[in-house]
Order: structure tokens, then sequence, then C-alpha cells
């Protein structure tokens, strides 16, 4: 049997779990309480959880239906439960044989799917684990994922006009470019394929989400581009995420709630395409990343 682990971020189920997730993302040090405060007053705006969980769970077993019965399965979150070591258990509990490892963000950077690798190497190793790991190191220019973004940014463009489109990703520090790590270059080639499929005109790149501490990050941010084309007398834009699959904090919040307000106070009206989430699209290109590592 080949298994098949299945990797996302993590996400608090209350707003109880907020301080221990947010700690848990910073190594096991603690946040200070402004923070802290700041982060669960993010997720109380959007109703006190996100459905990271569940859509990732919805995921794995759409994809398990996808796969067949020669394989088996597994979700683990990277920063809460059920966490990539528990998934690691399971499936050796199961007696797989070969597993492929694919982290859900099809951009590769050493600090975000090169750090999920890690967990499952270090958690394999911990467990004296023999199955062997074919890792998916990225998935950016994977044709159905591509498809599946065009499909719904064309319906979005259809009913919206838009002026102009922005991709979007998650930022990371500016310090990962002194290694040669491929994230932006990668994102650039997703960008620049569906623009060509799409047919636009006007299209930028944006980061979002950048993170609450002193390194500088990757910009243009979000607000900053679409201040700029405030000024630039664009008055409709469609932001379509490309380096998120599926609706989290990053989509609920720092997109629906923080870069809409923005935009609204500019005169812009934002939209954005509808997340992949569990959609067979997205089943479909995740079912063929699986397979290409086997082959």
């Amino acid at each position: 049997m080949t298994g098949v682990l299945l990797m996302a971020y993590g996400t608090p189920r209350n707003l109880d779990e907020v301080e221990a997730f947010y700690t848990d993302i910073r190594g096991g040090r603690t946040p200070a309480p402004q923070l802290v405060e700041q982060l669960r007053n993010r997720y109380r705006a959007v109703g006190g959880s996100t459905p990271l969980l569940e859509i990732t769970r919805r995921q794995g077993a759409a994809l398990q239906a996808a796969l067949g019965p020669d394989f088996h399965v597994v979700v683990g979150m990277k920063h809460w439960y059920p966490y990539i070591r528990e998934a690691v258990e399971q499936l050796a509990a199961a007696g797989v044989g070969e597993t492929v490892a694919l982290a859900l963000a099809p951009h590769y950077s050493a600090m975000s799917v090169g750090a999920y690798l890690q967990e499952v190497d270090e958690a394999r190793q911990a467990i004296g684990s023999a199955f062997g790991l074919r890792p998916v190191h990225c998935w950016h220019l994977q044709p159905r994922y591509l498809q599946a973004i065009a499909d719904r940014a064309r319906a979005a463009l259809k009913d919206f006009g838009a002026q102009t489109v922005v991709f979007t990703a998650h930022s990371l520090p500016r310090r990962i470019l002194d290694s040669g790590d491929p994230y932006v270059s990668q994102l650039q080639e997703t960008g620049a394929a569906l623009a060509a499929d799409l047919r636009l005109e006007h299209w930028e790149f944006a980061f979002q989400s950048a993170g609450a501490t002193g390194d500088a990050w990757l910009g243009p941010d979000i607000l900053q581009t679409l201040s700029r084309l405030a000024g630039e007398d664009v008055r409709r834009v469609l932001v379509t995420p490309i380096g998120f699959i599926a609706d989290h904090l990053e989509i609920l919040y720092d997109l629906d709630v923080q870069a809409k307000n923005a935009a609204a106070g500019l005169g812009i009206d934002l939209r954005r395409i509808e997340s992949l989430n569990d959609s067979p699209a997205l089943i479909d290109a995740l079912k063929a990343a699986v397979l290409e590592a086997l082959t």
C-alpha cells in the first residue's frame, strides 16, 4: 500500500486555543499578550475559527476516493492538531510502503514546504519508521492546478469586469533570497502562466500576511499595491490568491476583511476568486502531483 501524507499549516479550533497555537508557531516562545490578542481578534472577526482543518480532511477523503484502495491518505498539520508526527505514526501503523509527502502549498521555500518535509523526516526518525519517502517539493506549474485557478478567475472576470488582477501569496522574510530560495521565481512563473492563459492586459503580483517580526519581508504588500492602484484611478480589482488553496485566516481575514476594508477606503471595489478548497478540480491536481511523485 502506498501512503500519502497531506500537510497543511493548522488552525486553532476556538479562541481559547489561539495562544497555544501562536506559541507553537513561534517554536515554543510565548508571544507578547498584545500580539496574542491581535491574533485572537482576527479569529474573532471570522467567527472564532477557520474551516481549514475541516477542508483539509475533506481534501484527504476526496483524494483517497480518487486514488483508490491501493493508497492510504492521512492528514497532518504543522502547527496544530492533528500534528504531522501523528500522521506519520498513522502511516507507520498502517504498514505503508512508499509514501508521498505533499504540502498543500504549491510553491517551494525552505521556510515553508522545506519545513514541512523536515517535520516528516524528524517524525520518521523518532519512531524508527521504515517506509520510503517521496517528497513533493513544488507543484506550482501542475497543469490541473493552473487550470483550476484560471477557471475561477475567468468566471469572476466575466461577472465583475475588473480593471486589473492581483495575484497574491504569503510573504516571507527577505533573507530567503540570500540563499537562492526559489519561492519568488516560482510565484512569478505561476503568475505569468495564468496571465498568459487568461490573456490579461493588466495584472500585478503582491505579497500578503507578513509576520509581526523585526525582519524585512518580501513585498510589495497587497495594501501598498492597492494604494498605488487607487492613485492610478483603478477602481475594480480582482484578487487571485495563487499561494493559498483553501479558506483560512489569510484568506478570510487578511483579504476578505483587512484588504477589502482598505480598498473600500481607497474607493476600490475589491473582490477575490473563490478558493479551490476541496473542489474536484483541485483533487485532480493533487492526484496528478501524487502520481507524478511516484514515477
